[in-house]
Order: structure tokens, then sequence, then C-alpha cells
């Protein structure tokens, strides 16, 4: 199914990392500033947890009429009825997570190669989040995805492709020409003592080099 959806400017919630007493004021702010497409990633939290924050957070999104997408977790994708999924390549596979969540909802998969990508798309995968491009604190363990692949990928593939890892306003403009449609952003955002500004200044230098 075609999903209109804007992948400018795409934040990955990270609670350890975030300048703001709650995960609430930081997705509010960020969606001030801009952001189109919030993830909910909770690495560590319990099950009820997980799906308490979402709810939360899913109130707020949906206020802004932002679409929330939810980390690895169909259940719990399915449970708040969130946008989507996102699931990377350990999880379950793009094609089981369809399955679950039917035609309507957002797949998202996490690619670092060609192959992942190609495969992906073919899974019926709603957008590839590709990377890591660089390092970053969050992901210490992932394989970087150089330039030159991103383009392979985007030759190769016909669905939206938001990149990943270490995307900050240094980083950005690296992306120049490579047909990317938004960029997936956590500490450059959620980090930030002005969230807002944060989100708005990157979402500013993206337009520059879509």
């Amino acid at each position: 199914m075609e999903h209109h959806v804007d992948y400018s400017l795409y934040l990955v919630t990270d609670r350890d990392l975030m300048s703001t007493p709650t995960l609430e004021e930081a997705v509010e702010q960020a969606i001030r500033g801009g952001v189109t497409l919030v993830q909910l990633r909770e690495k560590h939290a319990s099950s009820l947890e997980f799906y308490e924050t979402a709810v939360r957070v899913k109130k707020i999104t949906d206020s802004y009429n932002v679409p929330l997408i939810i980390n690895d977790r169909v259940d719990i994708a399915l449970a708040v009825d969130a946008s989507g999924v996102h699931v990377g390549q350990n999880d379950l596979p793009a094609a089981c997570v369809r399955e679950l969540v039917g035609p309507d909802k957002i797949v998202g998969v996490s690619a670092s190669s060609l192959e992942e990508a190609v495969r992906a798309e073919e899974d019926g995968a709603d957008y590839l989040g590709v990377g890591a491009m660089f390092a970053t604190g969050t992901k210490t363990d992932a394989d970087l995805t150089t330039i030159e692949e991103l383009k392979r990928i985007r030759q190769a593939v016909s669905v939206p492709i938001v990149v990943i890892g270490g995307i900050n306003k240094k980083t950005l403009p690296r992306f120049a020409g490579t047909g990317i449609d938004g960029i997936a952003v956590v500490s450059a955002i959620i980090s930030a003592v002005g969230i807002a500004a944060a989100a708005r200044e990157l979402k500013g230098l993206f337009e520059q080099i879509r």
C-alpha cells in the first residue's frame, strides 16, 4: 500500500540522552521544531513500561498529526495502534511483520548493505533506515555503511531511504546528491539544550542538500 509520509526529519528517541525531564517533552519540542516522524525506541524498558510510554507519546504525536513508529516491538505497535513498526536485521523478518500488521501500517527495515536493502524491499518494507553511516554512541557495534554503498542502494530500490548513524549538522552536507528522503537523528536533536531549535536547524540544512 502507498503511504504518503514525510520522512525528511525522523526522530529516534533515546531516554538516556535526552536533555528534558520527560520523553514526552522531548518529543513535543522536536515536533515543534519540524520533526516529521517519531520512532519510539525503548531498549531497556519492560513490556508494560514500553506500552505505557507509547500511549503517552502517541497522544502527543496524534495531536500534531505526526506518525509514531515503534522500534522492534510489533506487539506494542499493534497494542497502541501506532502508525507502524521498524525492525532490524536481527528482529522478526519484514515479511513476517507485514503479515502481522497488515497492509495499512508502515513497516521500516534497517539495512546496512545493498543485499539487505533489496531483500527488505522485496519483503514489503515501506522505507529503509540505511546505516550506520558514521560511528555513534548509541550503536557502538554497528558496521558502517559507506556513501558509495548508500548510492548503490538508492539506485537499486524505489522505497524511501532514511539515513541513520551520526547524522548531525557537520555530517549532513556529505549526503548532497545521494537522493535520500530523510535523516534519522538521535542525539543531535534529543540531547540538545534547545531541542526545537536543533530540529529546525537540521531540517533547514536537509532541505538545502535535498
